[in-house]
C-alpha cells in the first residue's frame, strides 16, 4: 500500500472514530502531520485495543468472551432483584472502562424507573445533568434500538446539549435491555472528555452484554414477584379471619392458620406440618376421637367425588367447652410438595348462634308482652261466662230447669276447652330450645286464627282464607313456625292500620284485608304459605333492608321480628321473600320442605 493510500485509510478511521466526516485533503499533508496523525493513532489503539492489529484483535476478543462469560455467570448466580441489578451495573461500568451508568427499567405504565446507578446521585437524578441521560433512555426504550455517540459534543444530535457541555461528555452508550423482543428497560454509559472513549466494537459487545444481562434481570424479576406474591399469600392466610386447614391426601397437615389453631385449641409447637418435619402431624389425630369417624367421612367424601361438602352448623367439643362450626371442605390440586389433597375452611360461629338463640328467645318475649294484656282480658271474659254459668246452672237445678241445665254444662266445658288451647299454645310458644317434629300446617294455621281473633287488634281485619287440602304433615317446631306466622300477621294488621289512618278522611269505610293461603307443590315437596295484607307496603329500599337486624319502618320498633323470622325459616332449610308496593300492600311468602334433610 502506498503511503498516501495509508494516511488516507488512517484519516478514515480516525475520522469515524469520532463520529465526524473528514474531507479529503487536496494535497498531501507535511510529514509532521503524518507524525502527529500516527501519534495520535498508536494512543488510541493503545487505550482501545479493539483498534489494534489482527495478532493482538485475537487476544482482545477472547478477553471480551472471558469478560462476557464471567458476567454471566456472576449475574446468574443470585436471584435478588437488587444484587443483580447492582452486579450488572457495576460489571457494565467495569467491562466498558465508562466513568458513568444507570440501569432503568420499565413499569407497569411502561415508564423507565431507574434501578441502579454508578457515580449518579438517583435523588437529583431530575437536575440539568441527567436530562440527556433521560431524552436518550426514553428513545432507546421506546424505539429498542441502541444509541451511540463516540464524541458527543461534536454530534449534532447532542451537542446543544447543556450537560453535555457542562460535564464535557464525549462518549455515550445507551443499549435496551429485551427479553423476547420486549424492551424491559435499558443500560446507559457516558464517559467525560478525559476518559477513554467508547468506539463501534464497544457498542456490539454492550448490546452482547445487555442481551446476557437481560436474562439474568428478567429471571430475578418474576422471583421477586414470585416471592412477593408468595408473601402476600401467606400473609392473607395467616391473617384471614377463617381457619384454613391444607392436608394431603393421606391427611397429613400442610398449612395451619392461627386462626385454625384457636378454633381446635392446638398448640403450633405440638403440630408438625409438612413443609418443616417428615413425621407430619394427622389431622384426624388432633381431634376428639368422638369426632375423627365424622370428619373422616367427609374428607373420603371430598376426595373420592372431588366434590365440596359443607356443614353450616357442625358442634365440635373441646376438652373445655363446645363451639358451632361452619365448614367448607373443596379439593385442592398439585400442592407443593406432590400429589393433591383438599383446604378446609372453618368459621367459628358459636358467638353468632348464641345471637341468634338471643334474638329468637327476645322477639319471643315482645311478642308474649304484647299478648299478655289481651290474652289476660280474654281469659277473664272465658272465665266470668264460667262463672256465670256456673250460677246459672244452680238457679236452673232449683228451678228443674233441665233443658237450661245442659246448656249451662255444654257453655261452662266450651270454655273451659278453649282455655286449655290458650294454655297449650303459650307453652308451645315458650320452648328453649327448637323441637322439629310432623306437624298438621292447617292445624297450625286454625290454632293461630283462634289466637288471633280474641285480640282487639284484628277485631276489624277480615280474613281471607285459601287453604290446601291433602298437605301432608311438616317436619318443624311448631312454636317457631307459629311465632313466625304471629309476627307476619301482626305486621300486616300495623300496616292496614296505618294506611287506615293515613286514608281516614279520603276512605272513611276503609276495609282492611289479610290474605293466607297455603299451597304443596309435589315436585319439589315443599309447602308455601303466604300472608297478604292490603297496607300502607313499603318502598324498594325499605324492602331490600327489612330482614336485616335492628332495621325497622315502625316509631319504637325494635328491628328484631322480622330478622328473627329469616333465621327461624333458614333454620328449618327454608325461605322467606317478601314483594310489596307502596300503598297497595305486602305479601311474605314463606316456603318450608316437607322435611329438614332435604337439600
Amino acid at each position: 500500500m502506498k503511503n498516501t493510500d495509508k494516511h488516507k485509510l488512517e484519516q478514515t478511521s480516525l475520522s469515524s472514530i469520532a463520529g465526524t466526516t473528514i474531507a479529503e485533503p487536496h494535497e498531501v499533508p507535511s510529514g509532521d502531520l503524518f507524525a502527529d496523525l500516527e501519534a495520535t493513532l498508536d494512543e488510541v489503539a493503545e487505550s482501545n485495543p479493539r483498534l489494534a492489529d489482527e495478532p493482538t484483535e485475537i487476544g482482545t476478543r477472547d478477553a471480551d468472551l472471558k469478560a462476557l462469560l464471567e458476567v454471566s455467570m456472576a449475574a446468574n448466580s443470585s436471584l435478588v432483584l437488587d444484587d443483580v441489578l447492582q452486579l450488572v451495573m457495576m460489571k457494565a461500568i467495569e467491562m466498558m472502562r465508562a466513568e458513568r451508568g444507570l440501569i432503568m427499567l420499565l413499569d407497569d405504565e411502561d415508564a423507565l424507573q431507574i434501578k441502579a446507578a454508578y457515580n449518579l446521585c438517583q435523588e437529583d437524578m431530575i437536575d440539568e445533568d441527567f436530562k440527556i441521560s433521560s431524552s436518550i433512555a426514553r428513545d432507546v426504550a421506546r424505539t429498542g434500538k441502541s444509541v451511540y455517540s463516540s464524541d458527543a459534543q461534536s454530534d449534532e444530535r447532542f451537542a446543544q446539549q447543556q450537560s453535555v457541555i457542562e460535564l464535557h461528555l464525549r462518549s455515550i452508550m445507551c443499549v435496551p435491555i429485551k427479553v423476547k423482543e420486549k424492551t424491559i428497560g435499558v443500560i446507559y454509559l457516558d464517559n467525560s472528555s478525559q476518559a477513554q472513549m467508547f468506539l463501534k466494537s464497544d457498542l456490539y459487545l454492550f448490546e452482547l452484554y445487555a442481551q446476557m444481562a437481560s436474562s439474568a434481570l428478567h429471571n430475578a424479576s418474576v422471583y421477586y414477584r414470585v416471592v412477593r406474591l408468595q408473601r402476600y399469600t401467606d400473609s392473607v392466610v395467616a391473617n384471614s379471619p377463617v381457619g384454613i386447614v391444607v392436608v394431603n391426601t393421606q391427611g397429613r397437615i400442610l398449612t395451619i392458620n392461627a386462626t385454625a389453631l384457636e378454633i381446635f385449641d392446638l398448640d403450633k409447637n405440638n403440630i408438625h406440618d409438612l413443609s418443616n418435619e417428615e413425621d407430619t402431624t394427622l389431622f384426624l389425630d388432633t381431634l376428639q376421637e368422638s369426632e375423627q369417624q365424622r370428619w373422616q367421612s367427609m374428607i373420603n367424601m371430598v376426595l373420592s367425588t372431588q366434590q365440596e361438602v359443607s356443614e353450616p352448623r357442625y358442634y365440635h367439643h373441646t376438652a373445655y367447652f363446645e363451639k358451632v362450626l361452619s365448614l367448607k371442605i373443596s379439593p385442592l390440586a398439585h400442592l407443593p410438595y406432590g400429589n393433591d389433597g383438599l383446604i378446609m375452611a372453618i368459621e367459628d360461629i358459636t358467638e353468632k348462634v348464641t345471637m341468634e338463640q338471643y334474638v329468637i328467645l327476645s322477639e319471643k318475649l315482645v311478642a308474649r308482652g304484647e299478648m299478655a294484656a289481651s290474652i289476660a282480658h280474654e281469659l277473664n271474659n272465658y272465665l266470668s261466662i264460667i262463672s256465670n254459668n256456673a250460677e246459672l246452672m244452680t238457679a236452673n237445678i232449683e228451678r228443674n230447669k233441665l233443658d237450661k241445665i245442659e246448656f249451662n254444662a255444654k257453655s261452662i266445658t266450651k270454655n273451659i276447652f278453649k282455655i286449655k288451647k290458650f294454655v297449650d299454645n303459650l307453652m308451645d310458644f315458650s320452648k328453649p330450645e327448637p323441637e322439629y317434629i310432623p306437624y298438621d300446617i292447617t292445624h297450625l294455621i286454625d290454632d293461630l286464627l283462634f289466637s288471633l281473633q280474641i285480640q282487639p287488634r284484628f277485631k276489624l281485619v277480615h280474613f281471607t282464607m285459601d287453604i290446601a287440602e291433602d298437605i301432608p304433615p311438616i317436619e318443624m317446631d311448631v312454636g317457631q313456625i307459629q311465632q313466625v306466622l304471629l309476627n307476619l300477621t301482626n305486621n300486616a294488621s300495623d300496616a292496614i292500620e296505618e294506611r287506615a289512618t293515613n286514608e281516614a278522611i279520603d276512605q272513611p269505610e276503609f276495609e282492611r284485608h289479610i290474605s293466607i293461603k297455603t299451597a304443596f307443590d309435589t315436585t319439589t315437596d315443599k309447602l308455601s304459605i303466604s300472608i297478604g295484607d292490603n297496607g300502607v307496603g313499603m318502598s324498594v329500599e325499605a324492602l331490600n333492608k327489612i330482614f336485616n337486624l335492628h332495621y325497622t319502618t315502625k316509631k319504637g320498633g325494635h328491628g328484631l321480628g322480622l330478622y328473627n323470622c329469616k333465621a327461624i325459616i333458614e333454620q328449618h332449610k327454608g325461605q322467606l321473600i317478601a314483594t310489596s308496593k307502596p300503598g297497595e300492600g305486602t305479601t311474605f311468602v314463606v316456603t318450608l320442605p316437607r322435611t329438614r334433610s332435604q337439600s
